[in-house]
């Protein structure tokens, strides 16, 4: 199955991109589970806490309409409010019934 990818937020595509090719996530764990929805990692300190972006501690958000949690294996920053995304991510496991669909997560 084919699968096009939307690359309309450069700077999170960026940052993840690299922070993952510098070995950053190597060894990190995935602090957060919520079942049937996204597991959460990206934090070095596991703690849900930690991390930072290639850009500094954070930086802003690129939330687009046209992009959806539309199912299984969407990657989003997870951040802890507007503008707050670090090296933070979820990967969905599937589509979640009360999920809105805006590309904003905030991790808690």
């Amino acid at each position: 199955m084919a699968t096009d990818v939307v690359l309309d937020t450069s700077m999170t595509c960026k940052n993840f991109a690299t922070l993952a090719q510098r070995g950053y996530y190597n060894n990190v764990i995935f602090h957060r589970i919520i079942p049937n929805f996204m597991i959460q990692g990206g934090d070095p300190t596991g703690t849900g806490r930690g991390g930072s972006s290639i850009y500094g501690e954070k930086f802003e958000d690129e939330i687009s309409p046209a992009l959806k949690h539309t199912g299984a294996g969407v990657l989003s920053m997870a951040n802890s409010g507007p503008n707050t995304n670090g090296s933070q991510f979820f990967i969905t496991w599937l589509r979640h019934r009360g999920w809105t669909g805006s590309i904003r997560y905030s991790a808690g």
